[in-house]
């Protein structure tokens, strides 16, 4: 139904969205500290970008997933439909993280542990994560010097690929375009990872609308 003469998007609203966040220097071993989440690796901005991933209002966004790559080692999977008590805060967050790698014995070969509800730890390294998201979507390389989202068409089943603090090695780089990843930038200013998800989720939400 459209409101204020908008227009409805044609996207089905439980079509499952994705997030894959490079995190280089993130950490492997759980006994980081929660006190200084900058310090482990930028784990504040890898935190920041999964609640951004998930979290309304009012609400969670059951149809996303969001995985963070760790260091090329490991790739914690978040599910927004069996995720519980998610709160807004990095500190809480990043406790899933941890929460996450205290079970990594547990992952063995291509099978996760379930850490929590929701959480899942990969033993998978950069390319294993992106192979993985390339079978269950489009992939979608967010990027400062990529198209502008504005001119194009959203893809039904996005999987939006985003670096950290750092840029994406030449190696990831030519990964995604081997992929066929579409190099796609959201605006005319740089933003951080946590930002360039609520805009992306803005992107996908809007698309079809003329009015609110």
């Amino acid at each position: 139904m459209s409101v204020d003469g908008g227009k409805p998007s044609g996207r089905p609203r439980d079509c499952m969205r994705q997030f894959l966040v490079v995190g280089h220097e993130a950490p492997t071993d759980p006994a980081f500290s929660l006190e200084d989440l900058p310090g482990a690796g930028r784990l504040d901005l890898l935190a920041r970008s999964v609640t951004s991933a998930f979290l309304l209002s009012h609400g969670i966004r059951e149809a996303t997933r969001c995985r963070l790559v760790l260091a090329d080692e490991f790739t914690v999977r978040f599910e927004g439909r069996e995720l519980r008590n998610l709160r807004p805060d990095e500190r809480s967050t990043a406790a899933l993280v941890r929460t996450a790698l205290e079970a990594r014995e547990n992952a063995v070969g291509s099978i996760p542990a379930e850490a929590a509800p929701g959480v899942y730890l990969h033993r998978q390294g950069v390319a294993g994560a992106v192979e993985a998201a390339a079978d269950e979507g489009t992939l979608v390389q967010l990027h400062e010097d990529g198209e502008p989202a504005n001119e194009l068409q959203a893809p039904a089943d996005p999987v939006f690929v985003l670096s950290d603090h750092r840029d994406f090695r030449e190696s990831e780089a030519e990964l995604l375009a081997g992929h066929g990843a579409r190099r796609v930038r959201l605006g005319p200013e740089p933003l951080h990872a946590d930002q360039a998800v609520t805009v992306a989720h803005n992107w996908l939400d809007t698309d079809g609308w003329t009015a609110f």
